[in-house]
């Protein structure tokens, strides 16, 4: 007789700490999208968004590094974020091969509106849930982040 691990299988497959993530992860994107669908963004626009305005000017590498995506999706949020005129491609100087993102006038002032919806949004889903837990989260987060990065090889900047 083989004795199988028992890990949480006191818990159905779709309750436990993985499928838990997933769904969580959905519904906060999905509550970030609606709180921003007002302002015709998302939430990955949104971070870009910001991430420029406060690290800027930044390659386009250099926020796909942060998103933890491919180089070529975060072209094409920039690209979205560009034709609106929030951000603008400008040379590096240091290299005219790359380009380097900048956030306009009128995304500066649309930031003010992302921080807004962010803050009160934040608040609504921290609701019941003290600051050590948050943290103690957050610290198991980063280390099966860590433990996923290890597991799959990841490599920043590949795409």
């Amino acid at each position: 007789m083989t004795t199988r691990p028992a890990p949480e299988l006191d818990a159905p497959p779709w309750q436990r700490v993985e499928a838990t993530l997933i769904t969580t992860a959905r519904l906060l994107r999905d509550a970030y999208d609606q709180r921003f669908a007002e302002l015709d963004l998302n939430l990955t626009q949104a971070i870009v968004l910001v991430y420029v305005a406060d690290f800027g000017p930044v390659t386009q590498t250099k926020i796909a590094d942060h998103l933890g995506q491919g180089r070529a999706a975060t072209g094409v949020t920039i690209d979205r974020l560009q034709t609106r005129g929030l951000v603008d491609r400008h040379p590096d100087p240091a290299d005219r091969r790359v380009w380097q993102i900048q956030v306009t006038d009128a995304g500066r002032a649309l930031i003010e509106r992302v921080t807004a919806i962010d803050t009160t949004l934040r608040t609504e889903l921290r609701a019941g849930i003290s600051r050590a837990d948050r943290q103690a989260l957050t610290a198991v987060l980063q280390q099966l982040q860590t433990n996923l990065k290890l597991a799959s090889g990841y490599q920043p900047g590949a795409s």
